[in-house]
């Protein structure tokens, strides 16, 4: 079994793109059939409830690939907001992942037994539960693509995961669930809390907080463990990752020590 399920949920119907572009934060309006784009479903306070590659594999069907969280919890807690929207919602059955021959980014390619996001480096294909592999993580990882563990779902701004620099979040589109305060950030600044991939000298599991004392110093979203090397992507406030980049982090609880790799800001 690899460690990231394949949780995918259908949106099908005549009012399929307006009810995504309502609900969720990038600009679906502008996705064109055969492409996919990184897009976040938030709570009305600007939190992260889902996050996700959005896909539209026909006219009037998009396809949701959830990185964390379960397909069936976000199809139910959709549901609540269809009102006459003429629009069917479906959560799949579980699949796998697996890394794939490179595509161009956003591309998608598929058939009736699989489906490919192009990746650039690499595609991930949505396989039957028993090919699956983690290959295409370590990429991913690399290039700060993060996926939430259950404790970072509904807790954390787009800020946190720098959304933006992924057209995830757009902030001159109209209105949609949190896009109040996510205006107010971009434009008054204010947010202090980041995405950075580092190194640990030992294992961490995703969902863990980082701790110095009775003080968090991050969160941690992945952990990838190969060739002896640990490497993963935490969200830290501003200030501590300044202190890290200057070698005067505080001493870590149980021993971990943790240095920084790659930063991202916006």
């Amino acid at each position: 079994m690899t460690s990231h399920p394949a949780e995918t949920m259908l949106i099908e119907g005549a009012d399929a793109k307006a009810f995504a572009h309502a609900q969720f934060s990038s600009k679906v309006d502008a996705l064109a059939i055969g492409q996919w784009q990184f897009s976040a479903w938030l709570d009305p306070q600007g939190r992260v409830r889902f996050l996700f590659h959005l896909a539209r594999i026909a006219e009037d069907t998009l396809l949701l690939l959830l990185r964390g969280g379960h397909a069936g919890a976000m199809t139910d807690a959709l549901r609540r907001f269809v009102f006459r929207s003429k629009i069917t919602l479906t959560a799949l059955p579980p699949r796998a992942l697996a890394i794939g021959p490179a595509l161009p980014m956003h591309v998608i390619s598929h058939d009736a037994e699989e489906l490919s996001l192009g990746c650039d480096t690499h595609s991930l294909r949505i396989v039957e539960a028993d090919h699956g592999d983690d290959a295409w993580r370590a990429p991913q990882l690399h290039a700060g693509w993060p996926w939430l563990p259950a404790q970072a779902l509904d807790d954390m701004l787009p800020a946190a995961l720098s959304l933006q620099r992924l057209q995830a979040v757009a902030v001159d589109k109209g209105c949609y669930p949190g896009q109040e305060i996510i205006a107010r950030l971009h434009f008054r600044g204010g947010h202090k809390r980041h995405l950075h991939h580092v190194t640990l000298s030992h294992p961490a599991s995703a969902g863990d907080v980082v701790r110095s004392g009775d003080r968090d110093i991050a969160r941690v979203l992945d952990v990838i463990v190969a060739d002896d090397r640990i490497d993963a992507l935490v969200v830290m406030t501003d200030e501590v990752a300044a202190l890290a980049y200057e070698d005067r982090l505080p001493s870590l609880d149980k021993g971990l020590s943790m240095r920084i790799v790659m930063s991202w800001t916006a």
